[in-house]
């Protein structure tokens, strides 16, 4: 679709040009550009490292190496040719290399990509700082790779690729940048291709639920090592809060996931909704409560300050829970110990109870009825 120019009451198409005749090249100038805007194509997104290659027996190299915030890691190839290429196999050869990447390997890589730029950051510090967290969380850390294709346009052998693939479980976006040529200077129209604007939210929800189930079956943490490092760490009395919190939300969620960290686990009840699944806290082997206010952020109702908000102050009303109102977007936690009185327990369930309801609600105005049990 070509894009029109207003001028004198008439509309006239503007000149469609492309990168090689402009003398613009894959990596000295559209990987600089994009690197600097990764936001055009890649929202939401920090750049941890450029033409990445840190692995044994290869020459090959990612174009942008990605950081989302839900902490899941993005591979960008581009390319300006007027096909894309094969760069989705390029790009699934490269989402395979770096899909056992830790936090302190992206560390190291982001460390090396800020001293080639020569910028004086702390690389730990600005991972944790995009991610809103207070400390590394392996639990949940590249748990998934995202793929990002940028092209002057992709052939329908890569679109038909792309589509399958996303519908095994991937998640490839292909986003189009047509250069045009308006008075001498060129401008781009930048679009996502695929998947379409409008069908990314549900793609995006049947993709986690799909990763929440995987994860809970290959999980390596249960209820009796959770519970024996949860007491080894914070004592007997943290380990009942943890099973009795644990027999609680068996009856009422709709499932529980088991956490898969090498070094520490956790437990996350799950609520499913029609139009969403709802996650408010986890239990974790550190012998804390992790109240996910990041994750509630991104789904309605919670999405409204004012919610996150209200929840907070009826934690907060907990004897001696004191979480301030910065972490509104963050994970902040509170030991499971501060749970040990009857009444602080049961003042903990209702304000989940009273979350729950919320969300509830929220399915119940459009129209449909809720799966929680």
């Amino acid at each position: 679709m070509p894009i029109f120019e207003l001028h004198e009451g008439k509309m006239k198409p503007v000149a469609e040009t492309t990168f090689s005749s402009e003398g613009l090249k894959e990596r000295t100038d559209l990987q600089r550009l994009l690197r600097d805007h990764i936001e055009v194509i890649s929202p939401d997104t920090m750049v941890l490292a450029e033409e990445y290659g840190e692995w044994e027996d290869s020459s090959r190299r990612i174009d942008l190496l990605g950081l989302d915030r839900e902490a899941n890691l993005v591979v960008v190839e581009l390319k300006r040719s007027e096909t894309g290429g094969h760069m989705e196999l390029q790009a699934i050869r490269y989402a395979a290399m770096v899909s056992e990447m830790t936090f302190d390997q992206a560390v190291e890589a982001h460390a090396a990509y800020l001293s080639r730029r020569q910028q004086e950051r702390d690389a730990r510090a600005a991972i944790l700082d995009f991610l809103e967290w207070d400390e590394p969380d392996e639990d949940h850390f590249a748990q998934t790779v995202r793929i990002v294709l940028a092209s002057a346009e992709f052939s329908k052998e890569v679109t038909t690729a792309v589509l399958w693939l996303n519908q095994s479980g991937l998640d490839i976006r292909c986003v189009r940048l047509r250069p045009y040529k308006i008075q001498g200077q060129i401008v781009v129209d930048v679009q996502q291709v695929i998947p379409l604007p409008e069908a990314t939210e549900y793609q995006v929800r049947a993709r986690a639920k799909a990763q929440l189930e995987r994860a809970s079956r290959e999980g390596r943490w249960d209820e009796p090592r959770l519970m024996k490092a949860i007491e080894a760490k914070r004592g007997p009395v943290a380990m009942r809060v943890a099973k009795d919190i644990l027999d609680w939300v068996q009856s009422r969620a709709s499932r529980v996931w088991w956490g898969k960290g090498a070094q520490s686990g956790s437990f996350i009840p799950v609520w499913d909704m029609p139009e969403d699944e709802y996650i408010f806290f986890s239990v974790r082997s550190e012998g804390v409560v992790e109240v996910l206010f990041y994750w509630m952020s991104r789904r309605a109702p919670f999405s409204d300050d004012p919610l996150r908000r209200e929840l907070l102050e009826r934690l907060n009303r907990i004897p001696q829970c004191k979480i301030p109102e910065s972490a509104l977007g963050g994970k902040p936690k509170f030991p499971l110990d501060l749970l040990g009185a009857k009444e602080s327990l049961d003042l903990f369930k209702d304000t989940i109870e009273w979350a729950v309801k919320r969300a509830d609600v929220t399915s119940k105005d459009v129209g449909q009825t809720p799966a929680v049990r």
